[in-house]
């Protein structure tokens, strides 16, 4: 039983180090799809935010998107699967951190929420390299909570960028015990999704869809937010700049984000060139 299918983490895997895409990665891409395999992104971002890219992955027909909370048909613009944030813990979640400096990153219906007036500081929070992205693709508003509370639309993820990992720590503490996943992102930024929800649930829904066995996915990924699908595919590769935690479960390991790793594990192990 041969892999049908392989899920691509985005930052710091299928993106380089400029947040772009390699030639050498897109070719890969379209030769496999060629060959009749799938390629999904399995990525923590919103739909909004890969809408840049999507010329340039105009073959790539899935995406795991949101931590998993949605799950998408990119050719045909269909939901295939989503999930929200139970709002009585939207509100606990907000309560948790109304006194803390803290940039509230809202997901919800697709859309990308931020605050305006903290993008430009977002260097503060560790994410300065998100500054030109968010600047493009976010719904800006004046207080994100406030914002939620008049519109009202479900919330599938909530990400919160912190000025330090240790008041990153302080939040997880505090919001221990609520029905909800955390997971650790970038420096300090905790993402927040709906309990049951990882991408690993979004990859069993896309395998699912596709009518074939988790066991013939293949992904490829760098982070902690990566180690739930890393665990759930049938082969978890990581990529040569991934972190100690990704590199210690996976089952193989590629080249770098700047060098073509992506493409090296479509060739090696979903086309087996």
């Amino acid at each position: 039983m041969g892999y049908e299918l392989i899920g691509l983490d985005m930052d710091g895997t299928l993106l380089n180090s400029e947040k772009k895409i390699n030639s050498g990665v897109i070719l890969a891409i379209k030769e496999a799809i060629e060959n009749g395999k799938h390629i999904s992104l399995s990525s923590g971002r919103a739909l909004a935010e890969i809408e840049e890219y999507r010329e340039q992955l105009k073959d790539m027909e899935y995406a795991i998107l949101e931590s998993g909370a949605l799950v998408y048909n990119l050719k045909n613009e269909e939901i295939i699967s989503a999930s929200t944030i139970d709002e009585e813990i939207v509100s606990k979640i907000f309560d948790t951190v109304k006194d803390k400096d803290v940039f509230i990153h809202l997901i919800s219906k697709g859309r990308s929420i931020s605050p305006k007036r903290l993008i430009p500081q977002m260097e503060k929070y560790h994410m300065g390299i998100y500054i030109p992205l968010y600047e493009r693709v976010c719904t800006k508003v004046e207080d994100t909570v406030t914002f939620h509370n008049e519109d009202k639309q479900g919330i599938e993820k909530i990400n919160l960028f912190h000025t330090c990992p240790q008041d990153r720590e302080d939040t997880r503490k505090k919001l221990q015990g609520l029905p909800i996943v955390m997971l650790n992102a970038e420096d300090t930024s905790l993402e927040i999704s709906p309990l049951g929800v990882t991408k690993g649930y979004g990859l069993k829904k896309l395998c699912k869809h596709l009518n074939i066995e988790v066991e013939q996915s293949i992904v490829v990924g760098d982070a902690d937010n990566d180690l739930d699908v890393l665990k759930t595919a049938g082969l978890a590769v990581a990529m040569g700049n991934a972190n100690a935690n990704v590199k210690k479960i996976a089952d193989v390991e590629v080249m770098d984000n700047d060098h073509d790793g992506v493409a090296e594990a479509i060739y090696k192990y979903l086309l087996e060139k």
